[in-house]
C-alpha cells in the first residue's frame, strides 16, 4: 500500500507492481517521491495519521521504505504495530510479515530481523554521506569550485538570465547594474569562465 522512491528522477513503477502482483488495489497504493531521511512525507503521513485503522494491513516493497534512519525505523515500527494497531507486510522479508507471526517467538525474529535491517539501512546511509564529504574535500583540495560562480556587482543574479536568455538587451543590463559596457563584457567573461571551469 505504501511505496517511495527517493527523488523526482527515479521511477515508481517497481514498487507499484509488486504491490499490485501482491493484490493490492491501485487506489489503496499510497507513493511519495521523497528522501527516506525524513518521515514528514505527504502521503505517508496521510496514510499514517488518517487512514490506517486498527486490524488494517501496510504492504510495502522493502523495509528501507520507512526510512533509512535506524532509530525512526524501529520507533515508526512500534508506533504502527503497537499504538495503531496495524499489521505490518515488508515484501522482499518474509519474516517480517506480522500478520502470520503473532506468537512470542514469532515477535522475537522479528524484533530481531527489524533490528538488522534498520541498522543495515542506517549503516548504508552513513557510509554514502562519508563518501560524499570525503570526495568533496577531495575535490576542493583539486581546486574544484561548486555552486554557481559568485559576482560582487549587485543584482547580477537577476540581470544577467535576463539578459542571456534575451528579454533584455545588453544595454540595458549593463545600465541596471551600474556598470560600464567594458565592465558588463568582462564580468560576463568571468563569469563564464568560473562557470565552465566548475
Amino acid at each position: 500500500m505504501y511505496a517511495r522512491v527517493s527523488t523526482a528522477e527515479q521511477n515508481e513503477d517497481r514498487q507499484v507492481l509488486e504491490l499490485l502482483e501482491y493484490g493490492i488495489e491501485e487506489r489503496d497504493i499510497y507513493v511519495d517521491k521523497q528522501s527516506g531521511r525524513s518521515f514528514e512525507r505527504t502521503n505517508y503521513m496521510s496514510l499514517r495519521n488518517s487512514i490506517l485503522r486498527n486490524g488494517d494491513i501496510l504492504v510495502v516493497k522493502s523495509i528501507d521504505r520507512f526510512g533509512r534512519n535506524y532509530s525512526g525505523i524501529r520507533t515508526e515500527w512500534e508506533y504502527l504495530t503497537k499504538t495503531l494497531g496495524v499489521d505490518i507486510v515488508v515484501l522482499d522479508t518474509p519474516i517480517l510479515d506480522t500478520t502470520r507471526y503473532k506468537d512470542l517467538l514469532g515477535s522475537v525474529i522479528t524484533d530481531i530481523v527489524l533490528a538488522v535491517l534498520s541498522f543495515g539501512a542506517q549503516l548504508e546511509v552513513d557510509t554514502k554521506s562519508k563518501a560524499q564529504a570525503e570526495g568533496i574535500a577531495a575535490a576542493h583540495l583539486k581546486g574544484v569550485k561548486f555552486g554557481r560562480p559568485k559576482c560582487s556587482v549587485k543584482d547580477w543574479d537577476i540581470y544577467y538570465p535576463k539578459w542571456k536568455q534575451g528579454e533584455i538587451t545588453a544595454v540595458e543590463c549593463y545600465r541596471q547594474l551600474g556598470v560600464s559596457a567594458s565592465t558588463f563584457y568582462r564580468l560576463v567573461h568571468k563569469f563564464e569562465s568560473e562557470e565552465k571551469a566548475r
